[in-house]
């Protein structure tokens, strides 16, 4: 019986193997030039199938930054090492603290950061510290090897062992996050003017109030202090010192404080005195109840560990009126939801950020934000109050909420070859387990789906009369569906017929009708046939016509094909 059933699948997968090969036989056998044939007032143009760094529109909206070219002042960049394949590993190992930024030349961001890197460069050559730069378009062996994928990426290398950069761009930035990483992490505080000078001139401290300056607590602030980049962590002994910072003296030591310039101004440590309580404590309050999103704190947002979001779209006018009630919700979901306001009429952020979520009008609106992992959204109704807001909140931490997609309205009519995919028509006609479904997702302002689409157009009109396959396009800037994910534009993805659970397959084809034609015959689950059209005659010269009628009485006496 074992032997009987094994000779079963034997055979099974033999014919299974042999059909897919006779499939591919059937196809490159075709005679397919008719597709590509210029049709009336058509020129002939080569599509190669690539996409142009200009062509990717990555929808993330933690990149959402200025994306102008800076025009690059004057520097000196003696100090900072220039690296390639050949001695990357070489000054990487050799020395124990290592900044590396991969860059491309014609990076406007790299071009903003270059004179701030190499003032840093300067400032910390001192400390032993390396600042170092290697064009990833040119020696793009070792940038592979760190999965480059964007640009600037500043990897900070100790002992040969390598984390992100994440701080800002600036020399400043650079040189207080190096200086944290190779130093001690925490400076004491001695004396009261000293504490006075640090509480007036920056923005979010921590302090801890220790029983000794050296010893275990010191060294799990320390620590704790290393993996917190935007916070600066400062200890005492001094119960005056302490006081000023708003600890109650007479708490039992260790004692710690968060303090912040803003609505919530001191937050009061009382978990365990080690470095990962601490470390959770900073992350939860170190950011406002409610940011205001600007294009300087979108990191600050986007690149949290916290990844929720619960956003207010609002004017300006009435911000002040809704911003303290958001404020209040807030509190009750510290370390677990980000609220960020979005003033919708600031033109430089507000309305490309309301664009994004599909927001529109002037009436305020809430809505909550999975991240870009995931970028699932979830729209508030009803008034804006503290009590809706927690609750809102609340059953959007429990999953409890419907998602909501971008749609443009359904068409009134689609009969045309290339059939019109909305968000809310997405179901009906892609997802439709009987039909074998080509979508294209565009943009409208995409240079090479303009390029693509009398291609397309034409591969459809060629199409028309296979009912079971649809050709299709979405416009992926204003319709949004969770099985249509896009890393670019035109992205096209194919859903076969009675397979629509599983993902579907991304086409990396030639961007020709022929191209595509052999793409759908091979992966389609409903075979099909394309039958040739009549031949246009057109005008040809005496010569030619004998020519080309010694030709077709040659070829009437072959078989005729049906299928092309």
């Amino acid at each position: 019986m074992r032997i009987l059933i094994l000779l079963s699948l034997t055979t099974l997968l033999f014919f299974s193997s042999f059909t897919h090969i006779l499939c591919e036989q059937d196809i490159d056998d075709e005679d397919l030039s008719f597709l590509d044939e210029p049709e009336a007032g058509e020129t002939t143009t080569s599509h190669h199938h690539h996409h142009d760094d200009d062509a990717d529109l990555e929808e993330d909206f933690s990149g959402y930054e200025d994306s102008e070219i800076h025009q690059a002042p004057e520097f000196d960049e003696k100090d900072v090492v220039v690296l390639n394949d050949t001695n990357f590993t070489d000054v990487v190992n050799k020395n124990r603290f290592v900044l590396v930024e991969f860059y491309a030349p014609w990076c406007g961001h790299c071009q903003a950061l270059a004179p701030e890197y190499a003032a840093a460069a300067t400032e910390l050559k001192g400390d032993n510290v390396i600042l170092a730069k290697l064009d990833a378009t040119e020696d793009n062996e070792v940038a592979q090897k760190f999965d480059v994928q964007g640009f600037p990426t500043i990897l900070f290398f100790i002992d040969g062992v390598h984390k992100s950069y994440t701080g800002q761009r600036t020399k400043e930035a650079i040189v207080t996050w190096i200086k944290k990483k190779t130093g001690p992490g925490i400076h004491n505080i001695t004396s009261l003017d000293e504490a006075k000078t640090i509480l007036s001139s920056e923005t979010k401290v921590v302090l801890g109030f220790l029983n000794s300056l050296v010893g275990p607590e010191s060294e799990e602030l320390a620590a704790a202090s290393r993996l917190e980049d935007d916070v600066n962590f400062y200890q005492t002994v001094d119960p005056e010192v302490a006081k000023l910072f708003n600890i109650d003296t007479n708490a039992k030591r260790p004692a710690l404080i968060l303090v912040k310039k803003e609505e919530e101004q001191l937050n009061h440590f009382d978990g365990k005195f080690d470095k990962s309580a601490i470390v959770d404590f900073v992350s939860s309050n170190k950011i406002p109840l409610v940011t205001v999103f600007t294009r300087e704190n979108a990191p600050t947002i986007f690149e949290n560990p916290i990844k929720k979001q619960v956003l207010l779209f609002v004017t300006s006018n009435d911000s002040e009126k809704l911003l303290p009630v958001f404020q209040e919700a807030s509190k009750s979901f510290k370390g677990k939801l980000i609220f960020v306001l979005v003033e919708t009429d600031n033109e430089d952020v507000g309305k490309p950020v309301s664009d994004y979520f599909g927001i529109s009008g002037t009436a305020p609106q809430v809505l909550a934000y999975t991240g870009n992992d995931d970028g699932r959204k979830f729209v508030f109704e009803g008034e804006v109050t503290g009590d809706k807001i927690k609750a809102f909140g609340e059953d959007f931490l429990e999953d409890k909420l419907k998602p909501f997609f971008k749609s443009d309205p359904i068409p009134e009519s689609n009969d045309g070859d290339v059939k019109i995919v909305v968000g809310n028509n997405f179901d009906e006609i892609v997802l439709d387990e009987s039909k074998d479904v080509l979508l294209e997702i565009y943009a409208p302002w995409c240079g090479h789906c303009q390029h693509l689409e009398p291609i397309y157009n034409k591969l459809a009109k060629h199409l028309r009369s296979i009912d079971s396959l649809v050709i299709a396009k979405m416009d992926g800037t204003q319709n949004e569906h969770p099985r249509a994910k896009s890393d670019g534009f035109p992205t096209l993805l194919f859903f076969p017929a009675g397979n629509k659970s599983f993902d579907p397959i991304t086409v990396e084809t030639d961007r020709t009708v022929v191209a595509f034609y052999k793409f759908l015959k091979q992966h389609a689950s409903i075979p099909f046939k394309l039958q040739k059209p009549a031949s246009t005659p057109k005008p040809e010269s005496t010569d030619a016509k004998e020519s080309s009628d010694a030709k077709e009485n040659q070829s009437s006496n072959s078989d005729v094909k049906d299928e092309l």
